[in-house]
């Protein structure tokens, strides 16, 4: 005897769908790398070292350049319309981190602002799925055109292809 298939409720199978649709609609892999980028650069500057760098007054740019990186990583899961702006930002400061914030969170955190930059620019939203309307079926299909479609509308004049070849 074989024994009974067990299936997941419909329930547990709609959400799973509904969190990988939700995710796979923006760039959400981005915006965690980029997010993890600022937070270990963020770990680095704080780590009890003797060799960390601090530049200007009282490094306000080694820790600003990583808050900025953490709030862009959040705004690319957000606001996916705006990727190309947040990715761009995202990229000139994972690289001005090297110099700023302890060479980049020792090369950690720079790589994966880098990366995450790089995968929200590149990122595009699916324009192949139909709405869940016209999934339901095929389309419709189109009625022929009638010469009520391709009428000239009252008071507009059309101008008379013979007298633009006489003329």
């Amino acid at each position: 005897m074989t024994a009974p298939k067990h299936e997941a409720a419909p329930a547990a199978r709609r959400s799973g769908g509904r969190w990988r649709r939700w995710r796979r609609g923006r760039p959400f892999t981005a915006g965690v790398l980029v997010a993890l980028g600022g937070a270990e650069m963020l770990v680095t500057l704080r780590a009890p070292l003797g060799v960390l760098l601090h530049i200007g007054p009282q490094g306000l740019a080694a820790y600003l350049v990583p808050i900025i990186l953490v709030i862009c990583g959040a705004l690319l899961i957000a606001t996916p319309q705006q990727r190309v702006f947040y990715a761009l930002v995202s990229l000139v400061l994972g690289l001005v981190s090297w110099l700023t914030s302890n060479l980049g969170g020792f090369l950690v955190g720079m790589l994966l602002a880098l990366v995450g930059g790089a995968l929200a620019f590149a990122w595009t939203p699916d324009r192949r799925r139909r709405p869940a309307t016209e999934a339901a079926g095929p389309p419709a299909p189109r009625e022929p055109a009638d010469d009520a479609d391709t009428a000239p509308l009252p008071g507009v004049e059309t101008p008379d292809p013979a007298a633009a070849e006489r003329g």
